[in-house]
């Protein structure tokens, strides 16, 4: 039922968003130096790497610089990412990535290679769904870019704090897969961006 949902509710934000990617993909190249769309591996269901699908936020070549966006601090977004970031509409293209069947709408977030090597067993229960654009970690950790943007080391408040929290949270749909459970989680985060839209971007 989920992957039908799935597959339904992509289709049709696609089809709703048409025009807006349309002036988006027009917009980027206009910005700055680069391509359109920003490709990343990222670790899947049972392991597997698979290629994230984003419209590009930052200048070209990034991600020389690291990994981790740091809000208001990190001069590599684009003053179109800025945008893109602050209404989420960068994180559309995934929907592709839904459609294949390498991501779900609701699921973790898929990390970089990098930090899964540093989960735990247990941890590694979460690698057992398909990754998602959005869960209960999503909507808790909104302005995530923000939280670590307030830290002298950005990494390793990422390693210490904000990862095993967010995974504690992705657990909570693990372990209760319900269509009840994917419904609320998309409302909340389409309530969380709207409430977010109300506020500069940071």
């Amino acid at each position: 039922m989920i992957r039908l949902l799935d597959i339904i509710f992509s289709l049709c934000c696609l089809i709703l968003y048409l025009p807006f990617l349309l002036i988006i993909i027009l917009c980027i190249p206009l910005d700055s130096n680069g391509g359109i769309f920003f490709l990343q591996s990222r670790v899947g269901r049972n392991g597997k790497d698979f290629r994230l699908i984003k419209f590009r936020t930052m200048v070209k070549d990034a991600q020389r610089a690291g990994g981790l966006t740091i809000g208001a601090r990190d001069a590599r977004i684009t003053r179109a990412g800025l945008f893109l970031r602050k209404f989420k509409l960068d994180e559309v293209p995934q929907l592709i990535n839904v459609l294949k069947g390498d991501m779900s709408l609701v699921g973790p977030r898929p990390e970089l290679k990098r930090y899964v090597e540093m989960y735990s067993d247990e941890q590694w229960k979460i690698l057992s769904v398909r990754p998602g654009m959005t869960d209960f970690a999503s909507i808790e950790y909104i302005r995530e870019n923000e939280i670590l943007g307030r830290s002298a080391n950005p990494e390793e408040t990422y390693i210490r704090e904000v990862m095993p929290h967010k995974i504690d949270l992705n657990l909570r749909f693990i372990n209760d897969p319900s269509v009840k459970n994917y419904l609320l989680i998309l409302w909340k985060t389409a309530c969380s961006i709207f409430r977010r839209s109300d506020v500069t971007p940071a």
